[in-house]
């Protein structure tokens, strides 16, 4: 069996080297290039060391072409503007391309969409297993429960995060929105401040916390009357999420054109019935 090529973006990063790391212990991937940001001081330096796993003689380039001179697939977790340039290069060259950057906008998921016609995108706010088993939970949960269930999403992160909710946070509010067979735009409550009045029925309502280091926990909550449900993941690692979307490339790579999820990816993807 061919091993699959990867290129990772933003390589000289934290989840970068991570990636690399990740790769290089995974059967069937190899690491076959790695950017950063045209300046960067990681430019030419070797990305296997970088990476802690040894020389590979994989130069750090700054060009983003250079993720699709030879790769079979490129893993993203860097910006949206960056990542959008990426998928761009990715619908040119006919090649996949897995994006795990948080902090997207409704435009550029679209846009996403729109060149996932010319390659195979997998896009996820969270690459985890385990993280796309509960988003299933919360929507088949949702599903069973009626709108008395009241849906809150707490998420906490590290300090230094600068998007709010998380990715994740709002994959979790997508899959109760669906669950319940509303749009979460229609039903998502972001921010509370002063005098909101009572809660409206059928809200899905987020918290965010921002402390220390913390890797990643999010909770859903359902409450009604005399009980609550809460279904709840805490990141111990970042290496989860490395795991995850070395595993998607492994997937993706060859794929028809197309935008998949982790759902896809690990074969989850099953209607939720009413």
């Amino acid at each position: 069996m061919a091993e699959v090529r990867i290129a990772i973006a933003g390589a000289a990063g934290r989840m970068g080297r991570m990636l690399a790391a990740e790769a290089h212990r995974t059967e069937g991937a190899v690491v076959v290039a790695g950017t950063e940001p045209a300046g960067s001081n990681a430019a030419g330096q070797d990305l296997g060391e970088l990476a802690g796993i040894g020389r590979n003689g994989v130069a750090i380039a700054t060009d983003p072409a250079a993720l699709f001179a030879t790769a079979d697939v490129a893993i993203d977790f860097t910006a949206p503007a960056a990542t959008l340039a990426h998928a761009r290069l990715a619908a040119a060259a006919g090649r996949g391309l897995v994006v795990g950057t948080t902090g997207l906008s409704a435009d550029d998921r679209a846009a996403i969409a729109a060149l996932a016609a010319e390659a195979p995108i997998v896009l996820a706010p969270n690459m985890s297993l385990a993280v796309n088993l509960l988003m299933g939970l919360v929507e088949q949960v949702a599903a069973a429960l009626d709108p008395e269930y009241d849906i809150e999403i707490v998420e906490m992160h590290h300090r230094h995060k600068v998007d709010a909710p998380s990715g994740t946070a709002l994959g979790l509010g997508e899959a109760a929105a669906r669950g319940r067979a509303v749009r979460l735009a229609d039903a998502a409550v972001r921010v509370r401040d002063g005098h909101t009045g009572a809660r409206q029925r059928g809200t899905i309502g987020f918290a965010t916390l921002r402390v220390g280091d913390v890797v990643g926990d999010h909770t859903v909550v359902f409450a009604a009357n005399g009980e609550r449900l809460e279904l709840t993941h805490r990141a111990g690692s970042r290496e989860i999420y490395a795991r995850g979307a070395v595993r998607a490339a492994l997937w993706v790579a060859g794929r028809r054109p197309g935008l998949y999820d982790m759902m896809d990816v690990l074969g989850l993807r099953a209607p939720v019935s009413r």
